[in-house]
This record gives structure tokens, sequence and C-alpha cells, in this order.
């Protein structure tokens, strides 16, 4: 769909998780309350992006992982002027922008994104190549220019140059009868200048460095008979070199332009436009609708530029004009640019430069049935609500095992699954196939508007429907967020319904490196709950009543705000009361000013957020007992988590506080306004205690993390007076391994 590099779908969630859809409204309700209470999202994204690269840049971490974080801190960036910078140039541009709840100007904001992404951007660059490329070449891992190469090494690639590049390269010359070419966004080109000597006619060409090729090219791999075709593996442990594949097509620019002198060359790389807008109730077909939309994407208009330091002025004139540009649009940084291909050397078999080899373990109460029969995973959650909480239990053998037996149990009539995002070689995927073919009824609600899986998920689709799954893809105007399966098994009393509720995707490959809750229960409510929810979407269901559950549209926010006050109450009553909250992001100036209210009324209230946050924390008369933190580390933390100290008895069911839900829901508009969310309410005492400790422990002084100041700024404490503070998710590592038959 683009010749863009194409983006590993794991990295594609894990930076898309952090941008939110651009078309939204501020909502601030209590006039109450001061003007300037919120903070502004976009800043306070760019404010997490800085966290991402501080870690990069603490020397204490293993230092491939400090290359990986300088990656994703490039890839997050790109979503975000391909998202964020684009939809608020859009608005801006058809006079639809509106003030910011932070009361900034949209133009205000465009400009303090400019100012702030310019210094992070220079920032990113000195950090790589001061830094942790010298340190690098201290473990004998070198990134070296041309120039930096032996004869015999430059030898080696001057014939890879002529086996594996050449003949992919297409030059793109710039006059009268070649007008300036189409430049894909995130591709990297060369502008070079050639000069006919004959005239001495100086003439404008454009290179682009196909995306299949690697960043990276392995100097010595480059040379070896048995080297794979792009040269990106590793000889034998040992020193190692990477050179820059733009490095070696710029020197054989001769071979491209014969006869022609070639005067300069100079990188440079365009970010564009690549949001998806699908009006869904003038479209027939959604799917149909979609890849039409997609082939759209490619074209967007360019809304930043990158320049390698030192292009002459001429040049960069001319790419400014030809692209568009504003002076504030174009980043000037030094050579190599786009550092998203340092994934490549973080995954370099150097295990002692990286983080150890961790094993997830199968949940406990999972292991006692592991080796029986197929069945049994079905009788351990009869006997008990499983509580999951991975990376630190396996997903593939909690709930990968739960629907791939019940694809395979000749009890089970019927399954039905959300999928927001999943893998390639999906084993989910596979197993609702399986079932569907064992004439099970299978619905499979697959959002195809989950941004930058669109196409795997269009793809998943078809060949859902193709084995004879029902596919449905939700409800007109929301999108489907929420992560629900529900098994429906005939059992010797009768039908029982098993049913799992999480709040991260059913992907195999980010299970092991997100940090999600998961809740496999055969509770009737659930079950009943689950039932009707999947009812809505697939049919016509929309004043059904839930026990169990809060579902946005409707009530995720309705049902969290109730709480908030509840807390207050209690508070203005003198009694004990507290909010804890884990989330990706804050911004629904609703909720935040519940908080503010809460607070106020004495209510101690603690917020992780692994993201952006509106919220300030701590400032006098309006917030001093709110506490806002964050971690970032080895796992990206993706759990959302609402405890409150106490709680309303549903429909009679005897229930007390404290009161905590998990689920989908992040505190943003999207979220709670144009996505079907799902929260569940934990009923297992042990449970309950579990998740508020363990919230607990993510706020504890003693915990690594990030503090929130009112004024926006966060600050790293992870170091006191007698040495590192408690990196969590590393002792939430060391409590796996200790447990009775873990994987060591």
């Amino acid at each position: 769909m683009t010749d863009a590099p194409a983006m590993d779908p794991a990295l594609a969630e894990r930076i898309a998780e952090h941008v939110e859809t651009p078309d939204e409204a501020p909502q601030p309700v209590d006039e109450a309350l001061p003007d300037d209470r919120f903070l502004d999202r976009e800043l306070s994204w760019l404010a997490f992006n800085q966290r991402v690269l501080e870690l990069a840049e603490d020397a204490d971490l293993p230092l491939l992982e400090r290359v990986r974080f300088l990656a994703i801190f490039a890839s997050n960036l790109d979503e975000f002027f391909m998202v964020r910078v684009a939809g608020l140039k859009r608005r801006i541009a058809t006079g639809i922008a509106v003030t910011a709840a932070s009361g900034l100007s949209p133009r205000q904001v465009l400009e303090a994104i400019s100012e702030r992404a310019h210094e992070l951007m220079e920032r990113h660059a000195r950090v790589f190549a001061q830094d942790v490329q010298p340190a690098l070449a201290a473990e004998g891992i070198t990134i070296v220019r041309w120039d930096d190469l032996g004869d015999g090494e430059q030898d080696r690639l001057h014939k890879f140059f002529r086996r594996q590049i050449f003949p992919v390269l297409t030059p793109l010359a710039v006059d009268p009868a070649h007008p300036f070419p189409y430049i894909s966004g995130l591709s990297l080109n060369l502008a070079v200048s050639v000069v006919n000597p004959a005239s001495g006619k100086e003439h404008f060409a454009r290179v682009k460095v196909p995306p299949l090729l690697p960043r990276y090219i392995a100097v010595d791999a480059a040379g070896r008979p048995s080297a794979p075709d792009h040269a990106t593996a590793a000889p034998e442990r040992g020193p190692m070199s990477f050179v820059p594949v733009e490095d070696v097509i710029a020197q054989h620019l001769d071979a491209l332009f014969p006869g022609m002198e070639v005067r300069e060359f100079h990188t440079f790389r365009v970010t564009r436009n690549e949001d998806v807008e699908v009006e869904e109730d003038d479209a027939e077909n959604l799917l149909k609708a979609m890849e039409k939309e997609l082939l759209r994407r490619r074209f967007g208009p360019p809304v930043r530029l990158e320049l390698a330091e030192g292009i002459s002025p001429r040049v960069r004139k001319l790419l400014v004009r030809e692209l568009g540009m504003s002076e504030d649009d174009v980043y000037e940084l030094p050579a190599p640019l786009d550092h998203t291909g340092l994934n490549l050397v973080a995954d370099l078999d150097r295990p002692e430069l990286q983080f150890p080899k961790f094993v997830p373990a199968t949940h406990r109460h999972l292991a006692e049935v592991e080796s029986a029969t197929p069945t049994d995973v079905f009788a351990a959650i009869r006997a008990r609500d499983i509580l999951l909480h991975h990376p630190y239990d396996s997903f593939s053998t909690s709930v990968q095992t739960f629907l791939e037996q019940a694809a395979a149990d000749p009890h089970v009539l019927a399954i039905k699954q959300t999928l927001y995002r999943t893998s390639g070689d999906s084993p989910i995927v596979d197993a609702l196939i399986d079932a569907a073919q064992a004439g099970k009824q299978v619905l499979a609600l697959v959002e195809i508007k989950a941004r930058f899986d669109e196409q795997n998920n269009i793809s998943w689709a078809r060949k859902l429907e193709q084995a004879g799954v029902h596919v449905v893809y939700g409800i007109v105007g929301l999108k489907t967020h929420c992560k629900l399966s529900l098994v429906v098994r005939q059992e010797s009393d009768g039908l029982r319904r098993y049913s799992h509720v999480g709040t991260g995707n059913y992907h195999p490959k980010t299970a092991r490196l997100y940090t999600d809750l998961g809740l496999l229960t055969a509770d009737p409510d659930v079950g009943q709950d689950l039932t009707r929810l999947f009812n809505q979407l697939s049919g016509y269901a929309p004043k059904s009543r839930f026990h169990r559950l809060l579902v946005a549209p409707r009530s995720v926010r309705t049902g969290l705000l109730e709480r908030i006050e509840r807390e207050a109450e209690a508070a203005r009553r003198g009694e004990p009361a507290w909010i804890k909250i884990k989330v990706n992001s804050m911004v629904d100036e609703a909720t935040i000013d519940a908080l503010y209210r809460a607070s106020q009324a004495g209510v101690p209230v603690d917020i992780n957020v692994r993201g952006i946050c509106a919220l300030r924390p701590g400032v006098p008369g309006l917030s001093e007992t709110i506490r806002v933190r964050s971690i970032l580390g080895r796992f990206l933390e993706h759990s959302r988590v609402f405890a409150f100290a106490h709680a309303t008895p549903a429909d009679g069911d005897g229930f007390e506080g404290p009161e905590v839900f998990i689920g989908s829901a992040d505190l943003m508009h999207r979220n709670l306004d144009r996505r079907v969310e799902a929260l569940v309410r934990v009923a297992e005492p042990a449970h309950v205690t579990e998740l508020v400790e363990y919230l607990d422990e993510t706020m504890d002084d003693g915990t690594s993390s990030w503090h929130l100041g009112p004024d926006g700024v966060w600050v790293r404490h992870h170091r006191g007076p007698d040495g590192p503070l408690v990196d969590l998710q590393e002792v939430l590592v060391q409590r796996q391994k200790r447990r009775p038959g873990a994987p060591r």
C-alpha cells in the first residue's frame, strides 16, 4: 500500500498506543476551577517521548537496550508527526481548529511543538553520536562511514553494491521534461547534483533508498559468499562493523549517472500526513472504503522535512520549495538520518549487552492442569477466577491455550472474539478458523480501523470469512477496542459460558513485551454481560444492561465519575477514601475535573500514567492530594486499572469495597466517546487485594519512576542515597522466577 519502509506490527502497535485521533474537541466542564488547570496534551506527549530518550541516555541500562530506545524514540516521533501534527495542520488549514483545553491556540501549539521537537531531535542525535555510538565501538560494534573503511572492506561493498543494490535503484531526474518526483513518506533519499561535462549545465536528481534494503549493512557479512542477500546477519561473535546503506549508494552514484560529474549529494527524509479518514455513514462497504482510503494515505501532504547537516543552501532551498515546507518544519540533523533502523543493531546476538532472557511462566492455577487433558483448562476456570498478569504469566499457556482448546473441544458450541490487533501468524486466528471448520458457531469482531494495522486486519477479515467465520466490523462510528473472548460450552448441567476480559490485544508477540492484565472467569454474570455486548456489536441491542461491566461510550465515563464522586462524598463525611488509577494516557477533561474536586474534598489520588497526562498534580487548592507518576522500562506498561476505596453493591449482590476494574479504556476522548471499551469489575477479594497492592508498588517512593510536577515537568527518580531505586518490572520478573515450576 505504500513504498515506505514496512513497520514491524508490534512496533506499530507500541507507538500507535501513544497517539490519539486528531479530530477531538476539549471538554472543559467546571467553570469554578481555574482556566489553566490542564496541561497541553501535545506537549505532554513530547514529554513522554523525552522519557523514552532518557532511557537511551541511561548508562546503567544494557547497551543494546539503549540502542533500542533510540529507535523507539525515532519511531514514536515519526507517528506523532504523521498523525498529531498532520491533524493539527489540517484543522488549521480548513479553519476548524479550536483552542486547546490548555488554553493555547492551534498556532501556539504548533509553534511549541516545533520548538520542543527541534530540541529533542537534536538531543537524540547527540546521544547517538556522542554517547551510544562510542560505547558500541568499545564493545566491538562500530557504525562507520564509507571513509572509515579499509580498502578490503570497500572492495567487498563494491561487489555487494553491484550484486544487490544497483539493480533496484531508480534515479529520477528533475528538469523541464521530468517534474519533481513524489517523495514517499518516511523514505530515505539522496538529493544529487550532477553536471554535464559537455555543456557545463548542472542538474538535480533524486535517488530513493529502497525500503527493502537493510538500513545498515554488516560490512563483514557483505563479503561472505554464504551471506544472506541483504547482508544483515552477524558474523562469528566478535568485532562487527556496519555502514549506512545510503553511504554505499552515494559512493556509487557515478554508476547511476554515467557520463555525468557528481558534484554533491545529501540525504533527506519526508514525513507525511498518514492518518486515515473514512466517512462510515456514507460507505456502503466499510472494507472497500478502508482499502480505498489506505491507497490515499500515501499521498498525504508533507509535515516534516529532515535534512542531513551540511546540505548546500541551493539544494536545501529547492527541497523546501518543491515540498511546500515552512522553515519551522525543517530539521537539519547530523547524518545518518532515520534511527528507526537501529533495531537491526539492537537485535544482535549479544546477550551480555541486553536485558537477561526472560521466559514467562504458566499461571499457577493453570500449571496444575497444564499436562492433563485439554478440557482441564475449563475445569481450572470453573474452580476459580484466574487473574493473569502478562508478560509475567505466559499468554501462550493461558489465553492462547484457552482459545485453542475451545476450538478443539467437541463440547464447545460457540466462540465469540474481538480482534483489534494480532500478529501475522496469529494462533488465535488459526484457532477461530479451526473452530469454524469444525462446525462451531464462531463470531470474530475485527476492527479494520486499528491505526497502521488496517491492511493486516483487512487480510485477516477476508481469511476468516473464507473459513466460514461470521466476521463483523462493529458499530458505525465507533472503533471496537475492547478485549473480549466468550466460549459457550455444553456441560452435564447445561450450557456454561467462559469469558476472558483483558487490557491487551490478542497478539502473541506484544504479549511478551507489554504488561497487561486479564481475567478468565466462568462467572455467569460476566458471561451474560459478554453475550449482551457481543449481541450489541453484531446486531441491534442498544439498551443492553450489564452486571459487572462498564461499557463505553455509554457507561465508562459516567461510571468512573460516579465512583470518583462517591469517594469525594466519603471524604467530606470524614471517612477514609482513596482513588488509585493506572492508565496509558489521561486527557479527558471531565474525569480530570472530577479528580480535582475529589482532591479538594481531601481524597488521596494516585495516578500512574505511561504516556500523556493533562492533569496538573500538586497545585495548592486544586490538586494537593494528587500524585502522578510514570514507569517506563523493559516492558511497555499497558494495563489499565481503576480502584476505589468504596463500592456500591450491584443488584443486591452484597459486594463491598474496595472496588477494582480492569479493562481496555484509557482516559481519553477516543476511548470514552468514540470506541467500544469494556471494564470488568474484579470480584475475587484476593485479586482485589493483589491489584491494590500492585498499584501501591507503582507509586512507592522506593520505586524507580518519573514524577510529574504542577508545571508539567517530569523528573526522573531512579537513584536514592543508598543506590538505585527498585525496578518494579524486574521485581515482578524475579517473583515469577521464584514460583514453583517456573522456567529458569
